[in-house]
């Protein structure tokens, strides 16, 4: 199993009483909320547990885009990425990922991509993801062509990245005379791509394609939903004709690990709370817009993951639930080898900042996590032929 430290980068400071006049931390959230001297502050802070990360083990540093959120202070990743790729030695850096359809020049994200992967002399995991629905409410795009935007800016910067230029791209989305990037990518024929998902049954079908096989990434879901999500995968994968290894599925998932689960659960609560209750709320036609996704995709998405979110979600429901796993280093590590075992992950993202998360808080867990936990988890879910090699 491989592990990943994955930051969402929050506005901690956020006023807490915000939610009560207004109905999103996303999109229509004033940004009179935001002071730029606490967010100097936090970009700096969160660059550190990043590079922490690299320090203590962790195979990988992953950020992500957002756009008009207090729940994720991100939206150019790559400006954070090229910071890490300077600043970390031996961890990939996982930019997961860019939001390819609401952009009209996805070879700046080729271009983006590249350099990246250049700099960190081929560490880059490039993720693509189609963005959540806010993401088109705050670019006005429209969500009607957002898998078809998706799928033809893929082809484009992977041509890019493959293909010798200068050459024409004509699409029905993206046209280009010339492309003929300027840098190449380091690693060949081009970086690992992972593909974040929400469970949409299209995404599934692209990912797992012969011509891809990408490491599809489930997150913030229920484990029952997860299991269903990562057999659907790997149950198309096989209809393909090849068997999924356990590095082409991930699960993503906020945890923490204290002393005692006691002690976890009382120094985690609140900010776990904070994050699923304050920083994701959005209303529905927020988050899943006209023409997104299909009729399937809405009810299945709308069955397994978003009726959790209807209600308060506590510390005990989340971890309930598996969306939040809380306690000892043994708890937690038996905790993830039974659900290893369930899922056939290879590839865990694990998110050990969330909501308001103290700095001091954040430390301790990453260095009980790494020092604690993730040793006794490196061969689980690995052959025994391969754990003797």
């Amino acid at each position: 199993m491989k592990f990943y430290f994955f930051h969402l980068m929050p506005y901690g400071p956020l006023d807490p009483d915000w939610d009560k006049t207004h109905e999103a931390a996303w999109v229509t959230l004033p940004n009179s909320y935001y002071d730029p001297k606490e967010g100097h502050k936090l970009y700096n802070r969160y660059l550190d547990e990043l590079v922490r990360a690299d320090e203590l083990g962790f195979d990988g540093v992953c950020v992500n885009e957002h756009h008009q959120t207090a729940y994720g202070l991100m939206p150019a990743p790559n400006v954070l990425a090229g910071a890490l790729a300077r600043q970390t030695k031996n961890a990939k850096i996982c930019v997961l990922g860019r939001a390819l359809p609401i952009l009209d020049n996805p070879l700046s994200i080729a271009e983006e991509y590249a350099m990246l992967d250049n700099l960190s002399g081929g560490r880059l995991i490039a993720g693509f993801v189609r963005g959540i629905g806010c993401e088109y409410h705050s670019s006005m795009a429209n969500p009607g062509y957002s898998l078809a935007r998706f799928q033809e800016a893929h082809d484009l910067i992977v041509e890019a990245w493959t293909r010798e230029g200068p050459f024409p791209f004509d699409g029905d989305h993206y046209r280009f005379q010339y492309v003929n990037l300027w840098p190449r990518p380091y690693q060949t024929p081009h970086p690992p791509v992972w593909v974040p998902s929400q469970g949409s049954q299209e995404t599934v079908d692209w990912a797992a394609h012969p011509d891809r096989r990408y490491t599809y990434l489930i997150t913030f879901s229920p484990t029952e939903s997860v299991i269903k999500n990562l057999n659907a995968y790997r149950d198309r994968c096989s209809a393909y004709g090849y068997d999924c290894p356990p590095d082409q599925l991930g699960w993503a998932l906020p945890l923490y690990v204290a002393e005692t689960d006691a002690i976890a659960k009382k120094e985690a609560g609140a900010a776990i709370e904070s994050l699923f209750n304050k920083f994701l709320k959005t209303p529905a036609q927020y988050k899943l817009p006209p023409g997104y996704s299909s009729m399937r995709s809405y009810k299945f998405v709308m069955e397994v993951k978003y009726k959790f979110r209807e209600e308060y979600l506590s510390v005990d429901k989340l971890m309930e639930n598996g969306m939040f796993l809380c306690g000892s280093p043994e708890t937690v590590f038996e905790r993830l080898a039974e659900l290893q075992g369930k899922m056939g992950f290879g590839q865990l993202v694990t998110m050990l900042q969330f909501g308001t998360l103290s700095a001091e808080l954040t430390e301790k867990n990453t260095r009980l996590f790494a020092a604690e936990v993730m040793p006794r988890l490196r061969k689980v879910g690995v052959s025994p032929t391969v754990a003797a090699e």
